[in-house]
C-alpha cells in the first residue's frame, strides 16, 4: 500500500522486518515444541530465545534477507540462511522438518490476527459515533427519500441507528473471519507430518490459544482467506453506503449536512467557494478497492495438486493492502461523523419543501378507514390533488381542501398533516437497542 493510505500501526505490522519476526516467531515456537519432545537437543531453543530478545530483527536484517533472496531465488532460504549469520550455529535447528509454507502461512496468520484486531478496534469506535449520533439526532426531522424522490418524514437519527446495526453485523462478520485464519500449519513438504511430528503443531496451537489445521496439503486451504477478504469487502460496502449518503446531503440543492472543513482547507485550486466532499469520496475509492481484493482472494482458492505459488505474490499486495485500506477508511469515515456539519432547519425546509405531499399515505388512510371510501377511490382522490400539486406548487392540504370529492373535515386535515403522527414510533425502535 502506497504510504498515503497507511495507518502508523499498518505501516509498522506489514514492514518487511516485523514480517522475519513473525516467521521467526512461528519457527522459535515450533522449536520449542520439538525440544519439549525431545526431538532436537535441550539449550539451543533458549539460547536463540534470548539472542531474539537481546538483539531483534530490523530493517538491517530485511536488507540481508533481500541480498542473500537475490541470489538464492528463495526467500526462506535466505531467512534461515541471514538467521544462522545473527545469531550462530544453534540458529541449524530452526526450520527443523518443516517446510517453507509451514512457516509463511502460519505467519502470515499471525499478521492477519492483529490486522483484523487493529480493525475491529477501528469499527467499533466508529460504530461508537454512529450511537452517540443517533441518539443526538433521535428526534430530529428529516425527509426520507427513495429512489432520490422525498418519500416520509424520519428522523435522522433513523440513519445513524441503521449504520450502528450494520456496523454490529460487519463486527460479527469480521470475529468469524477472524476465527477462521486463527489456525496453526506444521505439518511438511504435502501434509503428511513426515518430518516433523504432528504432536509439534498441536503444541503450538495451544499455546497460542489457537486450533492446529486439522488436515492440509502444503498450504493452508485458501477458502480461509477468502473468508477474511470477503468480510473485509462486505465491510467496505457498509463504509461506502455511508460515504454515500453523507455525499447526497452535502449537494448544493440537499445541503443537510456535510464534512467537517477544517480552517485553511482548499476546495479547489480555481474556484474558492467550493467545499467538496472529499473525505467521503476517497472512502468510496477504498471500497471499490476492497472489492477487488476479494476478486483475487477467490481466485487464489483453487491451486494445482498440492501447491503451487500462483496465490503467493497476490497475497504479497492484497492482504497488507486490504487490511491497511479498511483501518484507513474506518478511521478516515470516524472523523467525518464525529465532526459531521449538520442543518436542522435545511432538513425541515427541504421536509416541507413539496407543499406537503410526503403525506399523502395518511390522507390516503384516513379516507378508507374513516370515510368508507373504496382504497381504488381514495387513491385516485389523492393522486389527482397531489399530481395537481407537484404541476402548479399549490399545497397539498389546500387542494384537499377545496375538492369536493374530499370528505375529510378541517380536523381531519390537521391530522393528516401531522409531522409528529409520523414519528411516534421512533422511540420503540431505539428501544431495541436499548437506546
Amino acid at each position: 500500500m502506497i504510504d498515503r493510505y497507511l495507518t502508523p500501526e499498518m505501516r509498522a505490522l506489514w514492514s518487511e522486518a516485523n514480517k522475519y519476526r513473525a516467521w521467526l516467531n512461528v519457527e522459535l515456537a515450533a522449536m520449542e515444541a520439538q525440544t519439549a519432545l525431545g526431538e532436537v537437543p535441550e539449550g539451543p531453543h533458549a539460547d536463540l530465545v534470548a539472542r531474539a530478545e537481546t538483539d531483534p530483527l530490523d530493517e538491517g536484517f530485511a536488507t540481508r534477507v533481500a541480498d542473500i533472496e537475490a541470489v538464492t531465488r528463495h526467500d526462506i532460504v535466505a531467512f534461515t540462511t541471514a538467521l544462522t549469520e545473527r545469531y550462530g550455529e544453534n540458529a541449524r535447528f530452526i526450520h527443523h522438518g518443516l517446510t517453507s509454507t509451514d512457516v509463511v502461512d502460519t505467519a502470515q496468520n499471525l499478521l492477519l490476527d492483529e490486522a483484523l484486531s487493529i480493525i475491529l478496534n477501528d469499527v467499533r469506535a466508529l460504530r461508537d459515533v454512529c450511537r452517540a449520533q443517533a441518539v443526538q439526532y433521535k428526534h430530529t426531522p428529516t425527509i426520507g427519500r427513495t429512489h432520490g424522490i422525498h418519500a416520509e418524514p424520519m428522523t435522522f437519527g433513523l440513519k445513524f441507528l441503521n449504520w450502528m446495526a450494520t456496523l454490529d453485523r460487519d463486527l460479527e462478520r469480521l470475529e468469524a473471519a477472524r476465527k477462521r485464519i486463527q489456525v496453526v500449519m506444521l505439518s511438511g513438504s504435502v501434509g503428511t507430518y513426515a518430518h516433523v511430528s504432528p504432536e509439534v503443531e498441536e503444541r503450538v496451537a495451544a499455546a497460542w490459544g489457537w486450533q492446529a489445521a486439522p488436515v492440509t496439503n502444503q498450504t493452508l486451504a485458501r477458502d480461509r482467506h477468502a473468508e477474511v477478504l470477503s468480510a473485509l469487502a462486505i465491510y467496505g460496502t457498509t463504509v461506502e453506503k455511508i460515504a454515500v449518503e453523507i455525499r447526497h446531503l452535502q449537494r448544493s440543492e440537499v445541503r443537510e449536512a456535510m464534512e467537517p472543513f477544517g480552517k485553511g482547507q482548499k476546495g479547489s485550486s480555481s474556484m474558492p467557494h467550493k467545499k467538496n466532499p472529499i473525505l467521503t469520496e476517497n472512502v468510496t475509492g477504498m471500497a471499490r478497492l476492497l472489492r477487488g481484493y476479494l476478486t483475487t482472494a477467490l481466485e487464489n482458492v483453487p491451486l494445482w495438486h498440492e501447491r503451487d505459488i500462483s496465490h503467493s505474490s497476490a497475497e504479497r499486495v492484497i492482504f497488507p493492502d486490504a487490511t491497511a485500506i479498511a483501518s484507513y477508511a474506518t478511521r478516515r469515515l470516524t472523523g467525518v461523523l464525529r465532526d459531521l456539519v449538520v442543518f436542522p432547519e435545511r432538513m425541515l425546509r427541504n421536509l416541507n419543501d413539496l407543499g406537503g405531499l410526503v403525506f399523502s399515505q395518511r390522507v390516503l388512510h384516513l379516507l378508507i378507514d374513516e370515510r368508507g371510501m373504496a382504497r381504488e377511490a381514495a387513491y385516485a382522490v389523492v393522486q389527482r390533488n397531489s399530481l395537481r400539486s407537484w404541476e402548479t406548487g399549490e399545497g397539498l392540504r389546500h387542494l384537499l381542501a377545496a375538492d369536493p370529492e374530499n370528505p375529510l373535515s378541517a380536523e381531519d386535515l390537521d391530522r393528516a398533516f401531522d409531522l409528529q403522527w409520523y414519528l411516534r414510533n421512533v422511540d420503540h425502535t431505539f428501544a431495541r437497542f436499548g437506546l
